[in-house]
């Protein structure tokens, strides 16, 4: 399941009013940095500065080349010529508004979770443009529950700067996706159904020596290395009862699982030491570890009794110190830093003037 995917379902979820802010920073051109305090919340005290970087569509997933240099993101901007999810290249000073940035994948299929490699000149991504050039379904609900697809079609590529594709790295029959790159630079963790279920592995920058390092029945998704990566951070959502274990099983025989319940779990970089960080409640999940290496900040909808509004929150590594980031009416959620941790880039609601928009800010981060 694709991080993104998420989006779509947590979207449906807050069919909401959407609070509105007091500058819709209207003059933002490509190339020019505008940095605009008013749309930050008061009580966002991490936030020194922030400004908006897109202006429609869904845009999530964006993640900072190892200079810091550039940032690579998908959408489904649909005045971007796309109809389901592509892969985009910006430099970190970029704003689109009027402007549509290059597209790095191959405009075929529907995409996820793209990330730099270590020589900053190349990406890797999933796609699902082997199995059809077309976009696959995006089904939303099952017997009345929120579901998303895990499609089959999914393997991971690697692609030049320029979208060419470069190397395919996984093969396997189902879904391959999700991989994220050791700050380290020298092993990718990835989602993958080859066994059945769906669990975490890990291989090298070229696809070598694929490990699997998650064995508990449930989907174990979204994960990320610690700074020095010797750590993984991922979500999960684990079945207990009967019941649960049923229809989990049943949902995935279809391709299916439902995302509402999910918590937080935490190993080292081979698998060993697994422990729960959370235990919150609804959906807690895109987690990326602070740059101290010592905190986790993820997005969760926990203090939400109708499903919304998702926030940041700050977590130590042992459970304890939970402290709220963002105080949206709405959606915040994908918080990546900046290798450098000057800088979060985050995907929000806020500022879309009441609609269903998602997009990209740039905030200068602060302890």
């Amino acid at each position: 399941m694709s991080k993104t995917s998420i989006l779509y379902i947590l979207l449906a979820l807050s069919f909401l009013s959407c609070k509105k802010n007091s500058s819709k920073n209207a003059d933002a051109t490509t190339g020019a940095t505008k940095w605009v305090d008013s749309l930050i919340y008061p009580e966002e005290t991490h936030f020194k500065s922030i400004r908006q970087v897109t202006f429609g569509g869904d845009n999530a997933e964006a993640y900072w080349s190892f200079d810091d240099k550039q940032i690579v993101f998908q959408s489904n901007n649909k005045s971007w010529d796309v109809n389901c999810d592509q892969m985009f290249l910006m430099n970190v000073d970029d704003t689109f508004k009027d402007n549509i940035p290059p597209m790095v994948s191959t405009g075929k299929g529907r995409t996820t979770c793209s990330y730099f490699l270590p020589d900053n000149k190349h990406i890797i991504y999933a796609s699902t443009h082997l199995g059809a050039d077309e976009c696959p379904e995006t089904p939303l609900r099952k017997n009345g529950k929120y579901i998303w697809p895990i499609y089959d079609t999914y393997d991971i590529f690697v692609a030049d700067l320029e979208g060419n594709i470069t190397a395919q790295l996984t093969h396997e029959k189902g879904y391959d996706a999700e991989p994220t790159v050791s700050p380290v630079g020298d092993k990718i963790v990835f989602t993958s159904t080859r066994n059945g279920d769906i669990d975490l592995y890990t291989m090298n920058l070229d696809g070598s020596d694929v490990k699997q390092i998650t064995f508990e029945l449930g989907y174990d998704g979204g994960a990320f290395f610690s700074p020095d990566g010797s750590k993984i951070i991922f979500r999960s959502s684990r079945p207990k009862t009967e019941e649960e274990i049923k229809e989990y099983k049943d949902l995935l025989a279809e391709g299916l699982v439902q995302p509402t319940e999910m918590e937080l779990y935490i190993c080292n970089a081979d698998g060993s030491d697994l422990r729960q960080l959370t235990d919150l409640g609804n959906a807690n999940w895109s987690p990326f570890f602070h740059p101290s290496g010592k905190k986790i900040l993820f997005s969760s909808n926990f203090e939400s009794e109708r499903g919304f509004p998702f926030n940041l929150y700050l977590i130590d590594l042992d459970g304890k110190n939970l402290e709220r980031v963002t105080h949206s009416e709405t959606f915040d959620a994908f918080p990546v830093f900046s290798n450098d941790g000057k800088y979060l880039i985050f995907s929000s609601n806020r500022n879309n003037g009441g609609g269903h928009d998602t997009n990209l800010f740039i905030a200068e981060w602060q302890d």
